[in-house]
């Protein structure tokens, strides 16, 4: 272990569960370096991603969010304290519990699990290291759940356009895979290994957009179907899934669809629903770092910082990610 200097960084403190954004009272404290016990490390966080679920688990939107905490679910940053052939090294990371049910890294400090320590790829900034946590991990353990995809198979993800489903695209096209991106636009523009074609759902009827996804794989449907938005597309991946075909589920508008049962047993298809949430630091980020040889040899891209912002501008970048911005949003935190 080592002995680090008691040193004053800011962090992020949510006392209450309110009932929207306009009532969130963000608090900025001084954090002073924690005590470590024993199995545990101590990161000085460089950069750290605000996803939509830390804004909901702000509000209280998320069930198993506890009060008063730190926000914050993903990081970059370098271990300063812990074991001594950790010292130094540049960490990423994430996790379901922290943020959630531990504190978490919308501050200077964060204290993880020895074991859940791993470098970040070398060639990835603070930025963007920060940045990929929740989206990436979420991706791959619906891929992991449900096979990942091999060279030969299509996939679709809908709902391409958002994060999890860019990171979705980005797996599966490593993979090999027939990607097809169901998005809002013509042409998909964001970064892909191999090829993507692109289904535009805007203004179109599931009936529709099942038929373009049959044409581009020449009749079959989609082995996968990555859902990204859950009831609005649940029609239309439905009609586009192969047989024996898997739909993977992360989220969702309306919690009751309508569901043929006779399709469903007779295209003998599966259903797989993911929750990250389930998932502590350690198991996630385990898988994030299954993702780490991708990065480095460039077949995985990191998404592209849109806006980065202090501490002091917590409320700002809160209400920005839950209106929905498709810019990736992060906390770059002052050295």
């Amino acid at each position: 272990m080592m002995k680090t200097s008691q040193q004053e960084l800011r962090a992020i403190r949510l006392n209450n569960k309110v009932a929207s954004i306009d009532d969130l009272i963000v608090s900025l404290e001084n954090q002073k370096t924690p005590l470590l016990k024993s199995g545990e490390a101590l990161v000085r966080v460089h950069s750290a991603g605000v996803n939509p679920s830390d804004v909901k688990a702000a509000l209280g939107i998320m069930p198993k969010a506890i009060f008063p905490r730190i926000p914050g679910r993903d990081f970059s940053g370098v271990v300063v304290d812990g074991p001594s052939d950790w010292i130094g090294k540049e960490v990423w990371g994430s996790g379901g519990d922290v943020g959630i049910t531990r504190d978490g890294s919308h501050a200077g400090w964060l204290v993880l699990p020895i074991s859940a320590l791993h470098e970040k790829p070398g060639n990835l900034t603070f930025d963007e290291a920060g940045s990929v946590g929740v989206p990436f991990v979420t991706a791959y353990e619906g891929f992991r759940r449900s096979g990942l995809p091999a060279p030969g198979q299509t996939v679709a993800v809908m709902g391409a356009n958002g994060k999890v489903g860019q990171a979705a695209v980005q797996i599966a096209s490593m993979n090999g895979a027939n990607v097809i991106a169901v998005q809002r636009s013509e042409k998909y523009e964001t970064f892909s290994y191999g090829p993507v074609s692109a289904v535009n759902a805007k203004d179109s009827s599931s009936d529709e957009i099942a038929q373009k996804i049959l044409q581009l794989s020449n009749g079959k449907g989609a082995d996968i179907i990555f859902n990204t938005v859950g009831s609005a597309y649940f029609e239309a991946a439905n009609k586009s899934l192969a047989k024996g075909g898997t739909q993977i589920f992360i989220a969702t508008q309306d919690r009751a669809v309508p569901f043929d049962i006779f399709t469903f047993y007779r295209g003998m298809h599966t259903y797989v629903g993911i929750d990250t949430l389930a998932l502590d630091c350690i198991e996630s980020t385990k898988l994030l770092s299954l993702l780490r040889m991708g990065f480095e040899s460039g077949k995985l891209k990191p998404f592209k910082v849109d806006q980065a912002f202090d501490l002091g501008d917590a409320l700002e970048a809160y209400k920005l990610v839950l209106g929905g911005s498709q810019n990736r949003v992060v906390f770059k935190l002052s050295l």
